[in-house]
């Protein structure tokens, strides 16, 4: 029996380099790993467990392990099938700034798709094949503008930071609704010690913003495109 408490670091290897087990199993790896990402897609990652995933399949438990060591696996898996997500199909634009405006996009829309990858991100999860893949994707995208080795993780690590700390803000947003943030933001201009301090004029910039709400904007393609004006600044040819 598998020890499910095994740690990611006292893992004997990565699950990738394992061969699926038998030649047509009826449960498959990639079974599970989908099952796994709708639950955590619809009930966030705390639904995702060995019991559950097989109750799902109309499985035994016990069966998953033929496919897998630890629950660790499964998370993995999933982080790397959603990293897949992100990858550019066709081939990349000659243009690095519309390269990288592709890739951008496409983290962007995975991490809207399945916002438990933060929450999964922080247990530091192997790097599998998708995950390398989207590195070096990023890398070749870069490559289009620079060759220098420090110049391009640069620039990959900007492009990376701009988009998971908006998409983390996003996230928030989303979680409380576009009523909430209103409802948020009403609730604050209300509160009489608020309003005092808004109505002393110590916040001559503030106060107008939050007035006429206009605090609440998408603003990622505005950011993203002076983000990508500052480093065509300091690199372009």
């Amino acid at each position: 029996m598998a020890n499910t408490s095994k740690t990611p670091r006292e893992r004997a290897d990565d699950v990738w380099a394992r061969p699926p087990a038998g030649r047509r199993p009826k449960l498959t790896r990639e079974a599970i790993v989908e099952t796994a990402i709708k639950l955590a897609d619809a009930e966030g990652l705390d639904a995702v467990s060995i019991r559950r995933i097989a109750s799902e399949l109309g499985v035994r438990a016990m069966s998953l392990y033929t496919h897998i060591d630890a629950k660790e696996d499964i998370l993995d898996l999933m982080y790397d099938e959603v990293a897949g997500e992100a990858l550019i199909e066709e081939e990349l634009p000659d243009d690095w700034r519309e390269a990288c405006l592709q890739i951008v996009r496409r983290e962007r829309q995975a991490s809207r798709d399945h916002p438990w990858m933060f929450e999964l991100a922080r247990r530091s999860p192997r790097v599998g094949p998708n995950g390398l893949r989207h590195a070096e994707q990023t890398f070749a995208a870069v490559a289009r503008l620079t060759d220098d080795p420090e110049a391009m993780v640069a620039i990959a690590t900007a492009l990376d930071n701009y988009s998971l700390g908006f998409a983390i803000r996003e996230q928030h947003t989303v979680e409380r609704g576009e009523c909430g943030l209103q409802s948020a933001r009403s609730s604050m201009l209300e509160r009489r010690y608020v309003r005092s301090l808004l109505e002393s004029g110590e916040f001559p910039h503030l106060k107008p913003l939050l007035e006429l709400g206009v605090l609440d904007q998408d603003t990622f393609e505005q950011g993203l495109t002076w983000l990508l004006d500052g480093i065509e600044r300091d690199y372009g040819r």
